[in-house]
């Protein structure tokens, strides 16, 4: 009862405050368990639909057990804040993902509904795992989840100090992991439990890192006013305006804040002029293939 009364009181805090900047955790329509909705997707196989040269990927399996079978609602799979599946067992599913630091978090929704966010405050009914894996080039990693038994070891990469090293949720070598996933199936999408997952969201991770990166910078340039002004390098506003003023020197952090907004303008551009040669490339090829859609001649 306590968990639903939980649930009704978050409810109520979102329709409290929506409009005021708060952000819903949920999967509502997404979270049936295997109870409800077995998994019933093709058996494991590697993908090959990712760039090994330049990005990694990750592959999520939760191994089977009698409670989680009976499970009614499955746990939620948050990579840089989005959510992308919910890991039913025996499930596995995976994504291709961008170097650099992927922070990963589950939550377990009640209904559907699994927490929300503030600028000032921040509440899950139920956090499972939140941790940051630094992603590399090149790589393959194993993600395994279970509630009732830790692996026989993890991945020797990890620092001591993560939380991925013991847990619901681990981060385990390829030995582990092929011992285990070859007994999970493909969490596909569909009506019952559509999901996000088995694609690359290596756009979405170039966006988080330059909204990262770029609010670093501004705190930095904060950091760098502030000090400027404690140490009587700033040019004041006249007294007759209350606004204004200006550094008497140039901040370090208003270049490197340049410097990035200029790497992704052009990385923008590329980007455009890469998905533009493609689409003339599509057409291209349609018109060897000769006739039109509504001429077969």
């Amino acid at each position: 009862m306590v968990p639903v009364l939980r649930s009704l009181l978050l409810a109520s805090v979102v329709l409290l405050f929506s409009g005021c900047g708060i952000h819903l955790h949920q999967s509502i329509g997404k979270s049936l368990g295997p109870f409800l909705h077995p998994v019933d997707g093709h058996d494991f196989v590697h993908t090959d639909r990712w760039d090994e040269e330049n990005h990694a990927i990750f592959y999520f399996y939760r191994l089977p057990s009698q409670w989680a079978s009976d499970e009614i609602e499955s746990p939620s799979v948050y990579v840089d804040g989005v959510h992308y599946f919910n890991i039913r067992s025996p499930g596995f599913t995976w994504l291709e993902v961008y170097p650099g630091d992927r922070h990963i978090i589950i939550r377990r929704p009640l209904l559907g509904l699994e927490g929300f966010t503030t600028p000032h405050l921040s509440f899950d009914l139920s956090r499972i795992a939140d941790a940051v894996v630094d992603a590399k080039a090149g790589n393959i990693y194993y993600f395994r989840y279970s509630e009732e038994e830790q692996p026989r070891a993890v991945h020797p990469d990890l620092p001591e100090d993560s939380s991925l090293r013991q847990g619901d949720l681990t981060l385990v070598p390829r030995e582990v992991a092929i011992e285990e996933i070859y007994d999970s199936r493909f969490l596909k999408s569909d009506l019952l439990a559509p999901n996000h997952a088995a694609i690359s969201i290596v756009e979405k991770n170039r966006e988080t890192n330059y909204e990262r990166a770029r609010a670093e910078l501004e705190t930095e340039r904060e950091e760098e006013l502030a000090a400027m002004k404690e140490e009587g390098r700033y040019n004041a506003p006249p007294w007759y305006w209350p606004f204004g003023g200006s550094p008497s020197a140039p901040l370090e952090a208003d270049r490197k804040i340049k410097a990035l907004d200029k790497e992704r303008e052009a990385y923008l551009a590329d980007k455009a002029a890469a998905e533009e040669a493609a689409a003339r490339a599509a057409e291209a090829a349609e018109g060897e293939g000769g006739g039109s859609w509504w001429w077969p001649f």
